[in-house]
């Protein structure tokens, strides 16, 4: 008997940052984290320090990491790896910890395919029972705490029920051959004073107001308040039909060269053949093959009404996708598919701001669409870390949650709504987009990108 699943949709950054916080505090036995990225910024090392904190209560914290974007260097790693109650791993650890640049070289000429492969999972699960997941990394711009520039994005709070089954893929994850830990790729263990002095600066640095602020631990305290509120207000939906897909380690065999596919693929493919009226779906980089306008073109044939939110050329962070993206903007348009671009200057962006940082600038920051969202026929809630791109689809390992909700579905979808709309939004034709709003600079920028082939995009 499967059990029922508690799912909770959290839509703002400085509450997503406050939930990770909060169970961090009250975790009693395991804190397994999966993250693409784990920067070391504000954000980052005060996570880190939460961690630290959970071990030294006797707490089990492992720490799986992609390898091409960790920002701390090896010798970091390895104090905080020392503590006997707190472990990492680096996945697929090609090009970047414990690499000098010939060897970097050497992996890039040899084994192209190899070094594209990355673990874009992204999940936070405590005790084995609570989970948070979806499009949220570990950095301030995904918590609101950026100062010029921030990521509408989305998570999912789900609680027990599936834990068990993102509790089993981390296992898979952990112990496959690709994640290595740190201790072995590093050299040098840190002296006794050196690692005791680093993390004495890394609880200090937490402590301090200026790096975290008192309103926001106020704010972590009472969260069992709120989360009476949140049960009272039936935002915390108990539902048996919510399901959990990850890739799995490694992605694909390679027998198709840079394609080949996977578990995520195939269950988004599935709902979209399967829709009957309308699909609206957040996607902030989209760069779209025959397969995927295919499938699009047939659902918009069948009447069904097919929206989608990506980033403009002024929002976007990732000017290597979006030169993607433009050279395959008409054909995608030419499939009846409605394509509407995200505003750097989003009238929501003062809403979507709710963290301590927004009380302290005098304008609110630009904000970029991240969220990897998809309601389908009003019913059905997707919420993950899947790009409609190439990379999403055969190279990177990707994990979702689909949630069969009426009530979530609603929830989600009166968000999109709100961001479909012109004062967030410009709808994109065949005839007019909204390039020439970015400026020349970044225009010329996005072009020379087109160097770059669309199958790893």
């Amino acid at each position: 008997m499967v059990r029922k699943t508690g799912v909770y949709v959290l839509e703002d950054g400085g509450g997503s940052l406050i939930a990770r916080a909060w169970l961090s505090e009250y975790a009693e036995h395991t804190i397994d984290v999966q993250y693409f990225i784990f920067s070391a910024d504000n954000v980052g090392l005060i996570a880190a320090d939460y961690l630290v904190r959970a071990a030294d209560r006797g707490v089990r914290v492992r720490v799986l990491v992609d390898d091409v974007l960790v920002e701390a260097d090896g010798t970091e790693l390895l104090a905080l790896d020392r503590h006997p109650n707190l472990e990492i791993r680096i996945y697929n650890p090609s090009i970047n910890i414990g690499k000098k640049l010939p060897r970097k070289i050497f992996n890039t000429i040899t084994d192209f395919r190899g070094i594209n492969q990355r673990m874009h999972n992204k999940t936070f699960t405590v005790d084995g029972r609570i989970v948070i997941t979806g499009g949220r990394n570990i950095a301030d711009e995904y918590f609101d705490y950026d100062h010029e520039y921030n990521f509408r994005d989305r998570d999912v709070l789900l609680l027990g029920g599936v834990a068990t089954q993102v509790g089993a893929t981390f296992e898979q994850f952990w112990n496959d051959a690709l994640s290595r830990p740190v201790a072995e790729l590093v050299h040098g263990a840190p002296a006794d004073s050196d690692y005791a002095a680093r993390l004495a600066w890394l609880h200090e640095y937490a402590c301090n107001p200026t790096n975290y602020w008192p309103q926001v631990r106020e704010q972590v305290s009472t969260i069992p308040v709120a989360f009476k509120a949140i049960q009272a207000s039936g935002k915390l939906q108990w539902l048996d039909s919510v399901a959990y897909v990850s890739d799995v380690p490694g992605k694909n065999d390679g027998s198709q060269g840079l394609g080949g596919g996977g578990a995520t693929l195939d269950a988004l493919l599935d709902l979209v053949q399967h829709a009957h009226t309308s699909i609206a779906i957040q996607s902030p980089y989209l760069i779209t093959t025959e397969l995927s306008r295919s499938v699009l073109r047939d659902a918009v044939k069948r009447g069904v009404e097919v929206r989608i939110l990506t980033n403009s050329l002024g929002s976007t962070d990732n000017l290597e996708a979006f030169s993607g993206y433009q050279r395959d903007r008409e054909t995608l348009l030419r499939t009846g598919v409605r394509v509407f671009e995200f505003r750097p200057d989003a009238a929501e962006r003062t809403t979507i701001m709710t963290g301590a940082l927004a009380t302290t600038l005098g304008h609110p920051p630009t904000f970029g669409l991240h969220a990897k969202s998809m309601v389908i026929d009003g019913q059905i809630t997707v919420i993950g870390t899947f790009n409609l791109d190439p990379r999403s689809a055969n190279l990177n390992t990707e994990c979702i949650t689909v949630v069969y909700s009426d009530r979530i579905a609603a929830e989600v979808l009166a968000g999109m709504e709100v961001e479909f709309l012109p004062e967030n939004a410009w709808e994109t034709t065949l005839s007019a987009n909204p390039d020439a709003r970015a400026g020349l600079s970044k225009r010329i920028r996005a072009w020379t990108r087109r160097v770059v082939p669309k199958r790893i995009l």
